[in-house]
């Protein structure tokens, strides 16, 4: 089992390259998860939003982690591909626990943000979320598998400070999670090209951008050079709005 997780940790680490992004779709369960795969997507994400909404719970670590990591075994089981997980912000767990539930949930990655939702929503401080980084990384390392760290901040999103300096201390905390040990970096939030191209530019590992799959141009992406793409909750979103549409000629009162 182990060498499986390993080969597919080093399948889409693989994928992961500067101009020319792999799009993980942001999936929720083996439904979605299926439809992604059979469009031949290379891998894909399982988003803590969507995954909470179709459980019926909320976003920011409603769901225990044992409940999230059900759900990403729902998904690891039901496509032959690589699955990265979103774990938020590590659920307060050490990062032994951490990783050994994403390899037994069969996912080989996983995202983790600066926002400690059990903590009120604070922003963990450069120092704190580069050390949690850096634990989870040698935890992956000693279970022989090179779990695919995505490291995120909230800093552009949440607006976080004053606006002057915001960029650059996103990226100051970015390149903290890449010295750490991070293998690809999320800005998280939709930003202009001119904070693509400084952010490209700047750091020394692939870029997660988030993108709206009814609006956004994988080609605009390719030419700011960012190294992966996801939906967040936006693809269940879109998938909520065809639904009503479809459902709208067919409801009680017509």
């Amino acid at each position: 089992m182990t060498s499986d997780l390993a080969a597919r940790a080093e399948r889409l680490l693989s994928l992961h390259v500067a101009g020319d992004p792999v799009v993980l779709p942001t999936v929720w369960d083996a439904w979605s998860a299926r439809v992604a795969a059979d469009q031949g997507f290379l891998g894909l994400t399982v988003g803590s939003h969507p995954a909470a909404a179709a459980a019926g719970r909320g976003d920011g670590e409603d769901l225990s982690l044992d409940e999230m990591l059900s759900l990403v075994a729902v998904v690891t089981r039901a496509v032959d591909l690589p699955v990265s997980a979103d774990l938020e912000s590590g659920y307060g767990v050490a990062p032994d626990e951490l990783v050994d539930g994403l390899l037994s949930a069969g996912a080989v990655g996983l995202n983790l943000e600066d926002t400690v939702h059990g903590e009120g929503g604070r922003l963990r401080t450069t120092e704190e979320h580069a050390a949690l980084i850096a634990g989870v990384r040698g935890a992956a390392d000693a279970r022989g598998v090179h779990v695919v760290l995505n490291g995120r901040t909230d800093i552009l999103m949440n607006e976080v400070g004053p606006a002057e300096d915001r960029l650059a201390r996103a990226i100051e905390r970015l390149g903290a999670l890449a010295a750490a040990g991070a293998d690809s970096l999320y800005p998280v939030g939709l930003h202009d090209d001119a904070t693509w191209q400084r952010l490209t530019a700047e750091l020394p590992r692939p870029l997660n951008a988030l993108a709206r799959p009814g609006e956004d141009d994988l080609v605009r992406f390719r030419e700011l050079r960012v190294g992966r793409i996801s939906f967040g909750p936006r693809l269940q979103r879109e998938t909520g709005v065809e639904m009503t549409s479809l459902l709208g000629a067919w409801r009680p009162g017509r």
